[in-house]
């Protein structure tokens, strides 16, 4: 018969462990990309922008996954950085900072003090 070298059941121990946990990891990863989905939500605003007394629609894309905030679009446009503060996302695009509250359905904007808005949103 003949003799187990002492590492050969270290060996297997170990290859177990690891294919254990890869297994674990993988249903983990499935279980959390299906319940986990992406929803998008689509605001359309009216801003009324003055001292041009213009109105301009604009679109706002927020994505969700869960309930965290992990995407926003202005006009299709994605923004670079966001920020939530209560339930106003405030962010900026070319200059345009924007505050856009999806609960009271409102939009509020200004272009370095010289052009501002403000405008109601619908979903």
């Amino acid at each position: 018969m003949r003799k187990k070298h002492p590492c050969q059941t270290i060996i297997r121990v170990a290859v177990c462990f690891c294919l254990c946990l890869s297994s674990i990891a993988a249903h983990a990863a499935a279980g959390q990309t299906a319940s986990s989905a992406i929803a998008v939500a689509r605001w359309t605003c009216n801003a009324f922008y003055l001292p041009a007394r213009n109105i301009w629609q604009r679109t706002v894309d927020v994505e969700f996954i869960g309930n965290d905030v992990r995407a926003v679009q202005i006009d299709g446009v994605p923004v670079y950085a966001f920020n939530i503060q209560g339930t106003t996302v405030l962010t900026a695009v070319d200059g345009e900072r924007i505050q856009f509250d999806p609960v009271a359905q409102s939009w509020a904007s200004d272009w370095r003090g010289v052009i501002s808005s403000l405008g109601r949103c619908n979903n």
